[in-house]
């Protein structure tokens, strides 16, 4: 597959990415600010971790089956929907069943209508999984966009209207059932894809043990990025959950918009890459640049600018997400100095391995986040520092392995990145130091120092000729290529 071809993907992945974080952003901010207290997020959080712990099978590895099988036939398009809504289905009850049990560990009643709802939307996703899937084996980026952003357009309203008609958490799971019935919705008529009736189960062997080992990933995955609310709701309060949510939301949601978009578009790439048996070290080690090089800087300036984010955004009430976001953004640092670490084993046929290494990655990060909460909450956020080094460690060698990158040129990439995060993070450290603390900084202050920071930043990027620049080359070309040309002369 061609570099522009791959291009013109990732800037529609990438278009839907910035529209969708700006719609759930500004609803994040205007639900926290005017409509949820922290507890009543931290009730949500609670009970959508408890139903996503349980949902990890949900997918069962389909969208991968679908966007990477080599030679995927309609009739194992028709059994993967089908498998899809029989573990639906069950998911959907097994949520029902646990929705008391949780209520009575927890000691909150509200806590079963909560899982009812949330239940009712898992029952929804499946007439969206392969749908979907289909179109990112079709790189097809334009339909995915509008997927992507119509649901989250319809999540919008959904949690606004219910949030300011007094519906409280309820307002969010009832946008969650909205939101699936959307990307079903739009799936289906961008794919020409419908649920096959009756279900069709034959030729279900490969789909099962493909799938059988991409749950046991799931699985892992899913208690390791689930269990902070549950673990923080047991061991500390409503409060906690609410304050620790947010901080995490805040990073998260950052880290998808600027590199999170371009996850979906490298793994059908890299198929095809393994298919024609080029090799991976130079391509893997240009993802790994273009990831470091715009996450690092993102993340290094969440953190710093955390205490004047936080109360512009969310108010007073909400100002003990600063110190927790400061240790939680840092530790995203090291999520992302080796992306694409669940999709190149699985794309490489290493499916088995990676369950071990991912088990040992969800056990690092609940011992270590078990072992903070019982000191705080402060203590439990800056656990995620300690979690991101292991996390690290646990998965150099594996991707050392699949893709045969030298040592050499990731760490000239890993020393470029960095010297461009510390550039970026300058000129607000100078704002607080000589113009205002971090409390009284204002919006125009924030945003200065956010622009003088990108301007270090790609200083820093052509100046030591950082990878990364080619990326910034091709896209400006791109870009100017598009605008119209004023002719001088005859005929102007």
């Amino acid at each position: 597959m061609s570099g522009s071809s791959i291009r013109g993907a990732a800037l529609w992945s990438i278009g839907a990415q910035y529209i969708a974080f700006a719609i759930q952003f500004v609803v994040s901010v205007l639900i926290s600010r005017f409509f949820l207290s922290p507890p009543e997020m931290g009730l949500y959080s609670i009970a959508l971790s408890a139903a996503m712990m349980v949902s990890v099978v949900q997918d069962f590895g389909i969208s991968r089956f679908v966007a990477g099988e080599r030679n995927l036939t309609d009739a194992q398009v028709e059994t993967c929907f089908s498998v899809s809504l029989i573990f639906a289905l069950g998911i959907g009850l097994l949520i029902l069943m646990l929705a008391w049990p949780l209520a009575q560990f927890y000691d909150n009643a509200r806590l079963t209508p909560l899982l009812a709802i949330i239940a009712g939307s898992y029952l929804v996703v499946p007439f969206g999984i392969v749908p979907s899937a289909m179109l990112q084996r079709r790189m097809d980026y334009h339909s995915l966009f509008l997927v992507n952003v119509g649901a989250a357009i319809v999540n919008a309203g959904f949690s606004l209207g219910l949030a300011w008609a007094g519906y409280s958490a309820f307002s969010l799971a009832w946008a969650a059932v909205a939101q699936q019935a959307t990307r079903a919705l739009i799936g289906q008529w961008r794919s020409g894809l419908r649920p096959p009736f009756p279900p069709r189960l034959k030729g279900v062997g490969p789909i099962l043990r493909f799938g059988s080992n991409s749950s046991l990933l799931h699985i892992s995955g899913g208690i390791g990025m689930r269990s902070p609310d549950l673990v923080i709701g047991r061991v500390l309060t409503l409060t906690a959950v609410g304050l620790f949510g947010r901080a995490s939301s805040l990073a998260a949601q950052l880290q998808m918009l600027v590199s999170g978009a371009v996850d979906g578009v490298f793994y059908p790439a890299f198929a095809r890459l393994r298919d024609s048996g080029a090799d991976l070290a130079a391509p893997y080690q240009r993802v790994v640049a273009a990831y470091s090089a715009v996450t690092w800087p993102a993340m290094a300036f969440l953190a710093a600018a955390a205490t004047p984010i936080v109360l512009m955004l969310y108010g007073p009430r909400w100002a003990g997400v600063a110190p927790l976001l400061v240790w939680i953004a840092i530790g995203q640092i090291f999520m992302a100095a080796l992306p694409l670490h669940i999709e190149l084993p699985i794309v490489l046929g290493r499916i088995r391995k990676l369950v071990v290494f991912n088990m040992l990655d969800t056990a690092a990060s609940i011992g270590l986040l078990l072992l903070g909460a019982m000191a705080g909450l402060e203590a439990a956020a800056a656990s995620r520092v300690g979690y991101g080094i292991a996390w690290f460690l646990i998965y150099v060698g594996l991707m050392r392995r699949l893709t045969g990158f030298a040592w050499r040129a990731m760490l000239v990439i890993y020393a470029q990145s960095l010297v461009g995060a510390l550039a970026t993070v300058v000129p607000l450290l100078a704002l607080y130091h000589w113009v205002a603390a971090p409390e009284a900084m204002g919006l125009g202050l924030l945003g200065l120092a956010a622009a003088a920071g990108v301007l270090a930043w790609l200083a820093v990027v052509y100046a030591l000729r950082h990878p990364i620049r080619l990326e910034i080359n091709a896209i400006a070309g791109g870009v100017l290529a598009r605008l119209p040309v004023r002719r001088s002369g005859l005929g102007a």
